[in-house]
């Protein structure tokens, strides 16, 4: 079965990928009103990359700059890996899933700032600082919420999670943790309100002295960690694989479609505020929320079951 679930895997991450590309190309078009966007757009894109002539900074860490969008493009494989396709269908199965996508989170923020470290320019430098700041107090959210949606499985793997949410959804159990858990998405994703990695005010942060197949190569694996947070929200909140009627895998990626087109029209509509005003918003709002949500639930599972 693992191996049947590796190349599920495989064919997922495919999908997923083409289909993030689309939609990352073509959605912001139809929000800005154009009636045909092309969906030629990506592969055009892709082409110029590939022939653009690569810049290089004074004396970059040519190692680093190297092995983060490696490492980026890793941690959103291995957070796929310990999601269940369907009934008994998981590349790596494991008891502790939410800790393993933990660790890809946090290491999420490592891979950003070795992109932006070693440029050895400055704008790379500030949008990695500027990201950490950010995405440190983004993970402690995550945690909760994820901790929330662990507790009706008593157990902390994607398997068991999916199977307790047979009578009632998480969603239904903490919309609000839905709501944060998506925000989550946009952070390390590096999209819209959360982008504080590659924002136009920084010409582009860690992206700034970039160009040609390295940028490519970031571009890819900012796609493959939409496409992993997105199976890993339609797992912990939808239901992931279960369904009515059709194949698990094909409701799992239903749900991971919907998830996908979600975050990536939030990254287009919602604007992104100033560095201190966010940092405020989720040290004062959001944290106290998550934690408030996550106490709901135990109290709703202690006095109802």
């Amino acid at each position: 079965m693992e191996l049947i679930a590796a190349l599920l895997l495989l064919l997922f991450l495919s999908v997923g990928f083409a289909g993030a590309a689309l939609a990352d190309g073509m959605l912001p078009a139809l929000i800005s009103g154009q009636a045909r966007p092309s969906w030629r757009r990506p592969i055009a894109e892709a082409a110029r990359l590939l022939q653009t002539q690569p810049i290089r900074t004074e004396a970059p860490d040519a190692l680093l700059w190297f092995l983060a969008p490696a490492l980026y493009l890793a941690l959103a494989i291995i957070g796929l890996a310990v999601i269940p396709f369907g009934p008994g269908l998981v590349t790596i199965p494991s008891e502790v899933g939410i800790v393993v996508w933990g660790s890809c989170e946090a290491l999420t923020i490592v891979a950003v700032f070795m992109f932006g470290w070693s440029a050895n320019a400055p704008l790379p430098l500030i949008g990695a600082y500027r990201y950490v700041a950010i995405a440190l107090p983004a993970m402690l959210i995550s945690m909760f919420v994820l901790i929330g949606a662990a507790l009706p499985a008593e157990s902390l793997g994607f398997t068991e999670i999916v199977e307790a949410q047979r009578t009632v959804w998480n969603v239904v159990r903490q919309p609000a943790g839905l709501i944060l858990f998506l925000m989550l998405g946009l952070a390390i994703s590096l999209r819209g309100p959360f982008d504080y990695a590659d924002p136009a005010d920084l010409a582009g942060g860690t992206t700034a002295d970039v160009s040609g197949p390295a940028l490519l190569a970031w571009k890819i694996a900012r796609l493959a960690m939409l496409v992993s947070v997105s199976a890993v929200t339609a797992t912990a909140f939808l239901g992931g694989y279960l369904g009515p009627i059709l194949p698990g895998f094909v409701w799992f990626l239903l749900k991971t479609a919907l998830v996908l087109v979600v975050l990536v029209a939030a990254g287009n509509l919602f604007a992104r505020v100033p560095p201190a005003r966010m940092m405020g918003v989720i040290w004062t709002m959001l944290l106290p929320l998550s934690f408030l949500m996550l106490l709901a639930v135990g109290l709703e599972l202690l006095l109802w079951g």
